[in-house]
């Protein structure tokens, strides 16, 4: 059994947390942590493919140019290749899954941010 308690835990960017929920080189589970305010830089997978899926809270996607707020119990899913970057524009934090196949280990390129 797993849960965000027991599972590995991990910084990144400023401030926010990740938990490996399931950490398999064909699939990566994690539960994320942002912060209001907080962001994470541009990017794109050349193989994986990634589901975003909001717990709690507002997460706003900018995705290929187009902005997304995922609000809780919504889920947004990211082809290879697309231009995406997870952003918490609002005053509280957000909590969200992401689920990527295959895993995104050495598979991420990262752009100039928009922020």
């Amino acid at each position: 059994m797993i849960s965000k308690e027991n599972a590995e835990h991990y910084f990144w960017g400023e401030d926010c947390d990740g938990w490996y929920l399931v950490n398999r080189q064909d699939m990566l589970v994690i539960h994320e942590k942002m912060p209001a305010g907080t962001y994470e830089k541009r990017h794109f997978h050349s193989v994986s493919r990634q589901f975003f899926f909001v717990l709690n809270g507002v997460l706003s996607m900018e995705l290929e140019g187009k902005l997304h707020n995922i609000k809780a119990l919504q889920g947004l899913e990211i082809p290879p290749g697309t231009k995406h970057q997870a952003r918490n524009d609002t005053g509280s934090s957000v909590e969200f899954i992401v689920i990527s196949h295959p895993t995104t280990r050495g598979d991420r390129s990262d752009l100039p941010s928009s922020c």
